[in-house]
């Protein structure tokens, strides 16, 4: 890569070099659930189980499996997660506020952490004119969450994971502290250029649209998965903690031949000692407070500064 390349947001870290994460209680992970409440547009193209018609202007095929999410899955997603009494941590379309106030009123009730995640997922956070377009389009939507929630978000998560280089710094000017977009490590770590900005670990991999949608797992295979993820972060953890979420969408993980094994694998976490059940806010605080400062030091040893 040239000196004139662009480069991503974030140094090289390797894991062996980093101190050692304890997280609250000497957990050894630190889970979160990545609850996606999105709006769409009946008119344009998004997400679909069927691409034959997902160009057409209206789509009842997609559009209507997309919005059982709102008016069902959403519903007994929050069943479940009450009956566990697991926190979620939302990643929401500013629309949904407008849309579905019922949802963030039920949200609001329960204490959920709101992330920043656009305005819609029928248009990504891309081509922009200007800077001051972004800027503007990011302002009016962390206004429109902190007046539907109570609360100003912290955390940020494009659409499909959707972000420009300027996006960190406007979000720091904006009350934020940590992104999800960077699906590439167990931990938190600083982003450069923007101080006290952190990436928080969120997943492409354990996501229920790749895994359902792109590869058509089944329930028990996806429970499978999170088992074995969760497994493996657990062993891991012992020397050093790492943060596991699974990304998920009312419309897909809620459906009914697919619920029980998203509760099953809930389950299997929820049961272990040793684990933090806990918001990427919480994360995101606990890393800022207790490693930000050394990891930040130990980047500038690495590079000689």
């Amino acid at each position: 890569m040239s000196d004139s390349s662009p480069r991503p947001p974030f140094a090289y870290t390797p894991l062996p070099e980093r101190e050692p994460i304890r997280w609250p209680g000497d957990a050894r992970v630190a889970f979160y659930v990545g609850l996606n409440i999105e709006h769409y547009h009946v008119d344009a193209p998004a997400t679909s189980i069927f691409p034959g018609t997902a160009a057409l202007k209206p789509d009842p095929l997609n559009y209507g499996w997309r919005d059982y999410g709102p008016r069902v899955g959403i519903w007994r997603m929050i069943e479940l997660l009450d009956r566990l009494e697991m926190p979620a941590s939302v990643l929401l379309n500013s629309e949904v506020c407008v849309e579905n106030p019922e949802i963030v009123a039920a949200g609001v009730e329960r204490d959920w952490a709101w992330l920043a995640h656009g305005h819609t997922n029928s248009r990504l956070h891309t081509g922009f004119e200007s800077p001051a377009e972004e800027a503007a389009a990011l302002g009016e939507m962390f206004d429109q969450l902190e007046q539907a929630t109570g609360t100003r978000p912290r955390g940020w998560l494009g659409p499909a994971l959707t972000e420009t280089f300027e996006t960190p710094g406007f979000l720091a000017g904006l009350g934020g502290s940590y992104v999800l977009d960077w699906c590439n490590d167990d931990q938190p770590y600083p982003l450069l250029g923007q101080d006290r900005m952190i990436s928080v670990p969120y997943s492409i991999e354990l996501n229920d649209i790749p895994l359902f949608v792109g590869k058509s797992f089944t329930g028990p295979q996806f429970r499978e998965m999170i088992v074995d993820w969760f497994d493996q972060l657990y062993k891991d953890g012992e020397s050093t903690g790492r943060v596991m979420t699974i990304a998920l969408h009312p419309f897909i993980a809620n459906q009914p031949s697919r619920h029980r094994y998203l509760e099953e694998a809930l389950e299997h976490i929820a049961g272990h000692d040793g684990v933090w059940l806990t918001t990427s806010d919480a994360i995101a605080d606990h890393y800022l407070e207790h490693y930000y400062d050394g990891a930040v030091a130990a980047l500038a040893q690495r590079n000689g500064a």
